[in-house]
């Protein structure tokens, strides 16, 4: 009995090895780059790695046309090759972000990064921040995929392309005061794992980012209302924009469905992988190995 529980794992890695999908590699360099909440913070840092990976054309869309606008000079500051357009839109106005994205056309890859972080006891939150994040988190990321799903799929270049999602370390694991805000970003999950199932033999794929808290303007924002338990849970060791943007573009080029920031999220990563996809026969092994380990860890968190 105990042998064949020790077998099982090496058994499904075999198969797995068998049958895996194929290593992808979706290159940036000469390609159309679309961010929405691409203005400032981490948008705008992936943005900026974008270009210095060469990307010939690079979209921003966020509801301010002043901050795009000097978005727009900073990187071509740096990067004098890139054509970058902006588009002043609402992500919640899916006729403002279809118009948007036709005038943008086929776009390659595609980085849903615009968000809301409001953190507070739901009891003590009105239903109407609620329905704000949802409306712009959830709903936004839908009327975007939405809007540029079919120029995707009929561009003339063929290539691999990709859809990644921002999403958050608050969507793999909850903490107090994120009720709201990790419902958003859960959801966000579901929707990567089904809509890959749907757009893999259009060779489009999907990336979901887990980045921890990072220090950006909407930080700032969210710290005046997050409850002090919040504060303590969430910790003071903070990420910078910049490696966010970094990390984002290595793991897209990667075709990384899961990409975590840091050995944290890695291990919950880990932890939470359940059914989603994974290219990586070594990630995939440590995945098997490890998954029980780090539920334990977990569980110990959870009772602490």
């Amino acid at each position: 009995m105990v042998l064949s529980l020790l077998l099982l794992p090496l058994l499904l890695l075999l198969l797995y090895f068998i049958v895996r999908p194929r290593p992808v590699t979706i290159p940036i360099k000469n390609r159309h780059v679309f961010i929405t909440g691409g203005s400032i913070g981490i948008g705008l840092a992936i943005a900026e790695q974008a270009a210095a990976e060469g990307a010939a054309r690079i979209s921003l869309l966020a509801r301010s046309l002043d901050k795009l606008e000097a978005a727009k000079q900073s990187i071509q500051k740096a990067y004098e090759k890139v054509e970058v357009s902006i588009f002043p839109a609402d992500v919640r106005d899916y006729d403002a972000v279809q118009h948007a994205i036709r005038e943008a056309g086929p776009i390659d890859i595609l980085v849903v990064n615009h968000g809301v972080y409001v953190i507070q006891e739901l009891e003590n939150q009105g239903l109407d921040v609620v329905k704000f994040m949802i409306d712009v988190n959830l709903m936004g990321t839908f009327n975007v995929i939405k809007a540029a799903l079919p120029l995707m799929k009929d561009r003339k270049n063929r290539g691999p392309a990709s859809i990644a999602l921002m999403s958050s370390i608050a969507g793999q694991v909850c903490v107090y005061g994120y009720a709201a805000y990790s419902a958003t970003k859960f959801g966000l999950r579901g929707l990567a794992e089904a809509l890959q199932q749907e757009v893999i033999s259009d060779d489009i794929h999907l990336s979901l980012i887990f980045p921890p808290v990072t220090e950006t303007p909407g930080l700032e924002e969210a710290m005046k209302t997050m409850p002090e338990i919040s504060k303590i849970m969430v910790g003071s060791d903070m990420m910078k924009a910049e490696e966010i943007g970094k990390i984002t573009i290595n793991g897209i080029k990667c075709g990384r469905f899961s990409i975590p920031c840091n050995l944290l999220g890695q291990m919950v990563a880990i932890a939470t992988a359940g059914l989603s996809p994974q290219r990586s026969f070594v990630m995939a092994s440590i995945e098997v190995v490890f998954a029980g380990v780090f539920r334990f860890v977990a569980l110990l968190f959870q009772w602490h």
